[in-house]
């Protein structure tokens, strides 16, 4: 395994980069810089067999987060961890992550341009330019919109806030799981969404190999399941009802570190299901998750991922930007 330069990072950002991860050290530390700025969000305990699933199942709601997801998180930890130019900060993101950006770009008081492909929903897009980010919407995925990130970079000069694959940002997304570790203690096992991997990573590197983690990506975009196939991080084929959300073409290279060290499960979830677990997060509890921010609930419903009786499982819904009418209609 060898360390990755990641397009739009500076050298002084990849010799700061562990592969394995940032340690509970920095996750604190970035827990203390972001704290003005995030909301430390809610558990909620499932009742016993809900869905029929065995164990007792907490969820960590991530989509009461400003902007509807986690992203924000790592968004401030990474800029309040810089030196923010004049032209301000630049990402590529397929929505929530530029969602966070904005925000955080608002918050700290820097321009923010974002950088989105076709298939970002227009919920997303108007929130940005809510938010007041300056938006580009080109490409098919979110590889597309990454690669003209990278030639404004070259032009501006504006800092580059990486969707999942720089220290800072993980290290911010491993407060999910500081904050979960304080609300459920004793959990055996947490359940959580993949794209590229930074909310994974951080989290899995809060717990250090504590409690087992299962990672949960559809079988659409299934970058991790396949880089773990492979021996390392490879590029794959993007499509889906969570494109938007968990469409990453090739797995972060601290993600993928992360999850072979710590031995990280791998579980696919199919369109069918990720569109029920919406429709249960919304019957049962009133909570609108889109489809990556249910995928990890998905595993559960479908049975992809089956706790023994007794095991203490936390599961993380990690997004809410949706259209209401494509869950409930």
């Amino acid at each position: 395994m060898h360390d990755q330069v990641e397009a739009g990072e500076t050298g002084d950002d990849a010799a700061r980069a562990d592969p394995a991860g940032p340690g509970r050290e920095e996750i604190t530390a970035a827990a203390h810089r972001v704290a003005p700025y995030v909301r430390h969000t809610p558990v909620i305990a499932l009742e016993p067999a809900w869905r029929g699933v065995p164990g007792s199942v907490v969820l960590k709601l991530e989509l009461l987060q400003h902007t509807g997801s986690f992203k924000p998180r790592g968004a401030l930890n990474r800029i309040l961890d810089a030196a923010v130019p004049a032209s301000g900060v630049i990402a590529a993101s397929g929505g929530n992550h530029g969602l966070g950006v904005a925000y955080a770009a608002r918050a700290l008081g820097h321009r923010a341009e974002v950088f989105v492909p076709e298939t970002t929903s227009r919920v997303k897009i108007d929130r940005l330019h809510e938010l007041g980010a300056d938006v580009v919407v080109t490409g098919t995925y979110y590889a597309d919109a990454l690669s003209a990130s990278e030639r404004r970079v070259e032009e501006t000069g504006a800092l580059v806030v990486h969707a999942y694959d720089q220290p800072d940002v993980v290290a911010g997304q491993g407060t999910v799981g500081r904050e979960l570790d304080d609300d459920a203690p004793g959990l055996d096992t947490v359940v959580v969404a993949v794209g590229g991997g930074g909310l994974m990573a951080g989290i899995t590197s809060w717990f250090a190999g504590s409690v087992h983690v299962v990672a949960v990506e559809p079988e659409g975009a299934p970058t991790l399941h396949h880089a773990l196939a492979a021996g390392h991080p490879v590029d794959v084929d993007v499509a889906g009802l969570a494109a938007d959300s968990l469409g990453a073409r090739r797995i972060g290279s601290i993600a993928y570190a992360v999850a072979r060290r710590h031995r990280v499960e791998s579980v696919l979830v199919t369109d069918d299901a990720i569109a029920s677990a919406q429709r249960a997060l919304w019957t049962d509890l009133h909570v609108m998750a889109e489809p990556g921010g249910a995928a990890a609930v998905a595993a559960l419903v479908a049975g992809v991922y089956v706790p023994a009786g007794g095991e203490r499982v936390g599961v993380v819904v990690c997004g809410g930007n949706v259209d209401p009418a494509t869950v409930t209609r």
